[in-house]
């Protein structure tokens, strides 16, 4: 004789670990979509930053942050390309292990060239009257400095002399070849 009840059950068990199973193999296609797309963002963005245009930004920039002449940049295109990368971060668009792979030590260094001897952003909100301008840079670096630490482990030690450094990443800056 036929247990209909019995047959009606494991139907019923074997349908809904059928709709988990989807639900969880929709969700990992999801997150592995989402992690592609953000890996091709960032390569994408790593060639914008190494475009010649960004390169001339670049050079410019960083010879007058050397210079302590930041009156006279006319252009912030690199302070705005890190704080949108910044703002993508923050939202989870990009995978912030992958900017700090592409771009950490650069926004470490054009960040604190900002903000030290001058703090040249302050200035900036100050004189345009606009309290966030380039907060989520300023996120993203602390999200660097967190990512160092981490990935570093016992090997990290603080910069003794942070400016130092930062003048020497710049000044790689300012000698870019630009084609």
């Amino acid at each position: 004789m036929v247990d209909f009840e019995s047959i009606a059950l494991w139907t019923t068990v074997a349908t809904w670990v059928l709709a988990v199973g989807t639900l969880a193999a929709l969700y990992w296609q999801t997150r592995q979509a989402g992690k592609l797309n953000s890996a091709n963002a960032v390569i994408n963005l790593r060639e914008r930053f190494d475009s010649p245009r960004m390169r001339r930004a670049r050079r410019s920039t960083s010879e007058r942050l050397l210079d302590n002449a930041l009156g006279d940049i006319t252009s912030l295109e690199v302070l705005t390309f890190f704080e949108l990368i910044g703002a993508q971060t923050a939202r989870k668009i990009l995978d912030e292990e992958m900017v700090w792979e592409a771009f950490g030590g650069w926004i470490s260094s054009y960040y604190h060239a900002m903000r030290s001897p001058v703090d040249r952003i302050q200035q900036l909100r100050d004189a345009t009257h606009d309290p966030l301008l380039f907060h989520k840079l300023e996120w993203l670096d602390k999200r660097i400095a967190l990512l160092d630490k981490r990935e570093l482990g016992t090997l990290h030690v603080e910069v003794i002399d942070p400016e130092g450094e930062n003048r020497l990443y710049l000044a790689r800056e300012a000698n870019l070849e630009i084609e």
